[in-house]
């Protein structure tokens, strides 16, 4: 059984912008494995249950605001019981080239604040990611939290649909095939401009 967690913030204002790049992930998956995301209140998110290759997985959409995630994993955690290793979070990253993707077994919080709600609600770092550049913003530009509640200019859109597809691929890969096969294949792989 795996939790496939994808952060972002909820409403409207937020709904394509980059720090919300993990939900788009989770509404990939919900539309490949032909399942409705759900507000269940217990759990402060939209959660779908689905099979994928046999194997149970729950995915996760946080309803908390990016900075309280840890509170609804944590609420999943408790309530599906997987393993650190079985919770695979997906996410944005600043510190990586626009639209590349890399798959990452445990670690800290590298900034994010998502990243350290959940480590902190759930007392382990031990959680798998999938952590999807959306690049720096310019030299005396925005700041970093203006710059990730932005959106995508129109010659990056087709960049990220295809990051996007790529981290479903690596969430399905993580899943069927087991972690270091995921690493292997897509720490090499990067989106064409």
């Amino acid at each position: 059984m795996y939790l496939i967690v994808g952060l972002g913030n909820p409403g409207k204002q937020y709904e394509n912008t980059r720090h919300n790049i993990g939900f788009k992930v989770i509404e990939e998956l919900a539309d490949r494995l032909r399942v409705k995301l759900l507000q269940k209140s217990a759990l402060n998110s939209l959660t779908a249950r689905a099979d994928m290759g046999g194997t149970i997985v729950h995915l996760l959409m946080p309803q908390t605001y990016m900075n309280n995630s840890g509170r609804a994993v944590a609420a999943a955690s408790r309530k599906f019981l997987p393993r650190p290793e079985e919770i695979i979070v997906i996410h944005d990253e600043i510190d990586l080239p626009p639209a590349s993707i890399r798959v990452k077994s445990g670690g800290g919080p590298a900034g994010h604040n998502g990243l350290r709600s959940i480590i902190e609600h759930l007392g382990s770092r031990d959680f798998m990611r999938i952590r999807i550049g959306v690049g720096k913003p310019d030299k005396g530009g925005p700041s970093g939290a203006e710059y990730v509640l932005s959106g995508f200019s129109k010659s990056e859109k087709k960049s990220f649909k295809e990051a996007v597809g790529l981290a479903a691929d690596a969430a399905e890969a993580i899943v069927l095939d087991g972690a270091s096969k995921a690493m292997n294949s897509f720490n090499k792989k990067t989106v064409t401009k």
